[in-house]
């Protein structure tokens, strides 16, 4: 039977750390305030005056992830690439990404799912190798966010949230009669949320997508966040993914090593632990060190761990989760090989 494996993992951070009171000085907000309501203790974004896009971090990661799978970029079959970040509106950032790995015909794959964006792309690359379209995928998160934040006191509760960042994560079909692998996956979405959490300008569905009449710092340029909602949102449907993605793959929740929630909010994670009745310890968090990186978040956090030795080991079984803007959320079930 053919199943999807991790072949390497590689992450990227700029190099401009973001503390909590940095942020102080440009925004009324404290250190305290942040670390109370999402658990953020520092972020990193793109030195000011320097032209970075989600493909320049992306192709770092993405170096870091196939020199760790030993292949070089001529092996790839197909390039997944998951942002809300583009370089530019198109084309997208994954055309840009395969041209920075020097190739010239390796199809590619833009999605969207913002937060989930990385679960999604997991799934697909799945489906494209169980279907034998495909033999090695790879997968990339990346985002920069701070060139879009409003960082004035109107924007602080989202401005203090978002990290700039990049995951990658090459993966191979392999023949096995084991139960390794991309075991499992549940994906779902529910547009009727859709502006709990969005971007509104500019608008192609508008007469003019800069609305002349506009000043060029209205809110609507910004994201716009009803967090309240996404938050009751999310603490209900992370356990009802994780209990279906168990059920797929006929698992029990003992059999879980780690769990890799999307970093949105170290409180929400909190939250989903005391619901499931896991211990925290089992949940692995780096919201503190990077804030949201949304479909970096889990790569990130998945090549961290790794390299701290915490999961990668034959047989260890680990969950991926997350909620972001559509609203989308999903879980997949992997195990090591």
């Amino acid at each position: 039977m053919k199943r999807t494996v991790i072949r390497g993992t590689g992450r990227a951070l700029p190099s401009r750390l973001v503390t909590n009171d940095d942020l102080t000085k440009i925004m009324d907000t404290t250190d305290e305030w942040i670390r109370q309501r999402t658990g953020i203790e520092q972020r990193y974004w793109i030195p000011e005056g320097e032209e970075v896009g989600a493909s320049d971090l992306g192709l770092e990661a993405a170096q870091k992830a196939l020199d760790k799978a030993g292949w070089a970029a001529e092996d790839l079959d197909f390039i997944i690439f998951a942002t809300l970040s583009p370089d530019i509106t198109f084309p997208g950032a994954g055309c840009l990404l395969q041209a920075k790995l020097g190739l010239n015909s390796t199809p590619v794959l833009d999605i969207r799912q913002q937060c989930t964006g990385f679960l999604y792309g997991m799934a697909t690359a799945d489906a494209y190798i169980k279907t034998g379209l495909a033999g090695k995928v790879l997968v990339v998160g990346a985002e920069v966010h701070s060139t879009g934040l409003d960082k004035s006191t109107r924007g602080r509760d989202i401005t203090v949230i978002f990290g700039d960042g990049a995951g990658a994560v090459c993966v191979e079909g392999i023949e096995t009669d084991e139960n390794v692998g991309v075991i499992a996956s549940s994906l779902h979405a529910d547009g009727t949320a859709a502006d709990s959490l969005m971007l509104e300008l500019p608008a192609s569905r508008l007469p003019d997508r800069l609305p002349p009449d506009v000043a060029v710092d209205d809110p609507r340029y910004y994201p716009s966040m009803d967090g309240k909602k996404v938050f009751k949102k999310a603490v209900r449907k992370l356990p009802e993914v994780t209990k279906e993605v168990l059920v797929k793959a006929q698992v029990p929740l003992e059999d879980i090593d780690m769990f890799f929630p999307h970093q949105a909010n170290l409180r929400i994670n909190q939250a989903y632990a005391h619901f499931m009745k896991i211990d925290e310890s089992k949940v692995f968090n780096n919201i503190q060190k990077y804030g949201n990186t949304t479909a970096a978040s889990i790569p990130i956090a998945l090549d961290e761990a790794m390299e701290q030795n915490l999961v990668g080991k034959k047989d260890d079984t680990i969950l991926f989760l997350g909620l972001g803007a559509g609203l989308t959320w999903g879980g997949l079930l992997y195990r090591f090989a």
